[in-house]
């Protein structure tokens, strides 16, 4: 008789230590509002049932990487560019300071900036590229991710959910930083693209560029997928946050510029309004221990943004 009982319970039993060993939980984030965390507890309970591929997309800069007091892709490139060629007489260290020059002068949001960027780093191996951001990262940044969002990430590996980052910064010199502090394989941090030809970066802009617009067009070509959740900062995510089919989350929204794409509104005010997105604020204040080349170089500060909710 005991037996027989066993035998008709066992399968729930074993049923029932599987579900438990396999149950996505929410953990609260640290910093986020109490109802900031009931909405993605929610929304990520929501997923449990879903088929089809589940896809999350970031921005970097802003988003998950502070900016202040300036962008890692300007410090570690004016950085590498004064070390190594200003004030040097040969051809090359001229060329690539005269290419220095355009970007430190130019307008960081237009594609002719982030393909300078391209032309600085051509003619150096894959792996140079990317000590040149790593070391960048922990000689000045190794402090700026924010912990709510690395929370928010490891939520959304507890349901399973694929993580992605697009950056309008070149994408050698991101991945290897962003893949060990966050533990994002590499091939899912897209970021502006260079052919690379027998081992060796080229001037050659792989399209398309992950900038406004494109950044929706990168997340389309790359990864393929109607991403469940979107996560930016600026203007420039508008594009690829509207590609998100369930939640979106801006950070430390701008409320004082108005944008000509957005119909004129502040970043704040074009997205208050969706009740799909979630906005949140993180901690990113200016680091002056630092000799920052973008000082230096008289580059404008980034805003400061407080964590007080």
């Amino acid at each position: 008789m005991i037996k027989k009982t066993f035998r008709s319970i066992a399968p729930l039993v074993f049923a029932m230590l599987a579900w438990s060993v396999n149950a996505q939980t929410y953990r609260p984030i640290a910093g986020f509002s109490a109802e900031t965390n009931r909405k993605l507890e929610s929304f990520l309970n929501s997923t449990r049932t879903m088929k089809e591929r589940k896809v999350a997309v970031f921005d970097c800069d802003g988003t998950l990487l502070g900016q202040t007091p300036y962008y890692l892709a300007d410090e570690a490139t004016y950085d590498f560019a004064r070390k190594n060629y200003e004030g040097k007489k040969d051809e090359n260290s001229k060329t690539k300071w005269a290419v220095c020059r355009q970007l430190i002068d130019g307008d960081n949001v237009t594609f002719s900036y982030i393909e300078n960027y391209i032309r600085f780093y051509a003619g150096m191996t894959p792996d140079e590229m990317c000590r040149v951001g790593w070391e960048c990262f922990h000689d000045k940044f190794q402090r700026k991710f924010y912990p709510e969002m690395k929370e928010l990430l490891g939520n959304l590996e507890e349901y399973g959910i694929e993580i992605w980052v697009i950056t309008a910064s070149p994408e050698l010199l991101y991945q290897r930083f962003i893949h060990e502090e966050l533990g994002i394989p590499v091939d899912r941090i897209i970021g502006v693209k260079s052919c690379i030809r027998d081992g060796i970066v080229t001037d050659e802009t792989v399209r398309p560029i992950p900038q406004d617009a494109g950044k929706a067009e990168a997340l389309n070509t790359f990864i393929k997928a109607r991403p469940i959740l979107v996560g930016g900062n600026s203007r420039g995510d508008m594009e690829m946050m509207l590609e998100s089919v369930g939640l979106r989350v801006i950070v430390n929204p701008d409320d004082t510029k108005p944008e000509e794409a957005m119909g004129g509104k502040t970043v704040k005010a074009f997205w208050e309004t969706d009740p799909n997105t979630i906005a949140v604020r993180c901690n990113d204040v200016p680091d002056e221990g630092y000799d920052w080349a973008c000082k230096a170089y008289g580059i404008p500060q980034n805003r400061t943004n407080s964590a007080i909710q």
